[in-house]
């Protein structure tokens, strides 16, 4: 019986979810655009939201 790991299942998730936004990406017509503001969404929302994760966790460790 063959064993698969979860982060052999992870890995190739992504190298296929790769290839499946390229070939969207390079689409025709305001495809890219749309790829890119969604790119800099997601990030710009995990660097907001990671900043105040870490504010949080700073503040359980700091006296009143």
């Amino acid at each position: 019986m063959d064993t698969v790991t979860p982060a052999n299942v992870i890995v190739d998730n992504v190298t296929e979810m790769i290839g499946l936004f390229t070939d969207v990406a390079m689409g025709a017509g305001l495809a890219p655009l749309l790829v890119l503001m969604g790119t800099l969404l997601v990030i710009f929302s995990m660097g907001v939201f990671g900043v105040l994760t870490l504010g949080a966790v700073a503040n359980l460790f700091t006296a009143n």
